[in-house]
C-alpha cells in the first residue's frame, strides 16, 4: 500500500499533466472564440463530453449556431466531421452504410456518414425509431455491423444529436432507454443582446469557413490521451457517496425531504451515477485540479439529469421541468 508520502508524490505528477493539458482545451476554446460567440458553458459542456469520450443530446431553436458549433470543433481537433441530416424518409442503410456489387469489382461496402470522429445528427427526432435506433447502437458499441462484416468506428468518436424544441408535428420522441445513453442533453439558449451585436458581423452567411483561419491545437492521439488522463483524477469515497445521494435522491425523494419529488414519474439510472462519476473529472481536469470536488458534482448535474428525470402528467400539467426538480435536489442533498 501507497504510503501518504508516494500518494501526495502521485498525484502532484497528475497534477502537472492535468495542467498541461488544461492550457491545450483553453486554446480549443479561444479558437471557438474566432468564429463562434457567446454559449461559453455549452462549449464547456461540449469539450467535457469529449473528455469522458461521451455523445450530447443539443436542443436548441434554429439558428443559433448548432451546427457551426460541432463543426468548429471537429476543424481545431484535427478531426474528421460529417452531418447527418435526419429526415422521416432516412434509412438506417443512409447512416451506417452499405454492401452493393458492380460487375468486375464484386460485392465492397460503401461506409456511410456515421464513419467520421465528429457526426451531427441534426433533428434526430425527425426520423422513425429505427433510424434513431441505428445511429444510438453505433454510439454504444463503437462499431458497425454492414452486411455480415463488422466495422469499428473512427476514434476519437463523437456525436453531437440535436432537436429542435419547437415544432412537434412529424416528430418521434426518442425513448427515454435511448435518451440514457447520451452522456449529456444540454440546452442552447438566444444569445444576449451584447453577443448578438458580434454576430452580426462574425457571422457565417457573410463569409467563408475557411476565411476564419482555424488552427488545429489538438490532433485524434492527443484527444484520447486526454480521456485516459481524465479517467484518472481522483475521486474521495465522500464524494462518490454523494454521487450516490444524489442519484438516489431522484428514486426516493421523500427520503430527502423534496417537495418536488412528488412531480418524479420515474428517477435516473445507475447510467446517470457513471456519467455523474466521469464528467466530474473532465470538469476538476478543465479547472486545473487533480481531484474532483463536490461543486465538479454540482457543475455537471444539470446536463447529466435533465434527460433522465421523467416528469409525471400532475407535474407536466403544471409546467414542472426537470430542472427546477434538479434545482431542489442540488440544494437539499448534503455532503456527508
Amino acid at each position: 500500500m501507497e504510503s501518504y508520502h508516494e500518494q501526495q508524490e502521485s498525484k502532484d505528477e497528475l497534477t502537472q499533466e492535468v495542467i498541461g493539458y488544461q492550457k491545450k482545451f483553453e486554446a480549443v476554446k479561444k479558437e471557438i472564440s474566432k468564429i463562434f460567440t457567446g454559449q461559453e458553458e455549452m462549449v464547456y459542456s461540449l469539450v467535457e463530453a469529449l473528455l469522458c469520450n461521451g455523445h450530447v443530446l443539443l436542443e436548441g431553436i434554429p439558428g443559433v449556431g448548432k451546427t457551426l458549433l460541432i463543426r468548429t470543433l471537429a476543424k481545431i481537433t484535427g478531426c474528421s466531421f460529417s452531418r447527418i441530416q435526419f429526415t422521416p424518409d432516412l434509412l438506417p442503410t443512409d447512416i451506417l452504410g452499405i454492401t452493393t456489387y458492380e460487375e468486375g469489382k464484386g460485392f465492397y461496402t460503401v461506409k456511410g456518414p456515421v464513419f467520421a470522429n465528429f457526426v451531427l445528427g441534426d433533428e434526430i427526432n425527425r426520423s422513425p425509431p429505427k433510424v434513431q435506433s441505428a445511429l444510438l447502437e453505433a454510439m454504444q458499441e463503437r462499431q458497425v455491423t454492414i452486411g455480415k462484416e463488422s466495422f469499428k468506428l473512427p476514434y476519437p468518436f463523437f456525436v453531437m444529436a440535436t432537436q429542435n424544441p419547437l415544432e412537434q408535428l412529424g416528430t418521434y420522441k426518442l425513448p427515454e432507454a435511448q435518451l440514457d445513453r447520451f452522456l449529456y442533453k444540454v440546452v442552447m439558449s438566444y444569445p444576449t443582446t451584447e453577443e448578438e451585436i458580434e454576430i452580426l458581423t462574425k457571422n457565417i452567411t457573410l463569409k467563408n469557413f475557411e476565411d476564419y483561419n482555424l488552427e488545429p491545437v489538438l490532433d485524434p492521439d492527443q484527444i484520447t490521451r486526454a480521456q485516459s488522463l481524465a479517467q484518472r483524477i481522483l475521486t474521495d469515497k465522500k464524494v462518490e457517496r454523494y454521487i450516490i445521494r444524489i442519484v438516489d435522491a431522484t428514486r426516493n425523494p421523500d427520503k430527502y425531504g423534496l417537495k418536488k419529488g412528488k412531480y418524479i414519474g420515474y428517477g435516473a439510472s445507475p447510467r446517470a451515477s457513471i456519467a455523474f462519476f466521469i464528467s466530474s473529472k473532465a470538469r476538476a481536469l478543465l479547472n486545473e485540479r487533480a481531484e474532483v470536488t463536490p461543486e465538479d458534482v454540482k457543475g455537471v448535474a444539470m446536463n447529466v439529469l435533465r434527460h433522465r428525470i421523467l416528469i409525471n402528467f400532475e407535474g407536466q400539467a403544471e409546467g414542472i421541468t426537470p430542472e427546477v426538480v434538479i434545482e431542489e435536489l442540488l440544494a437539499k442533498v448534503k455532503i456527508i
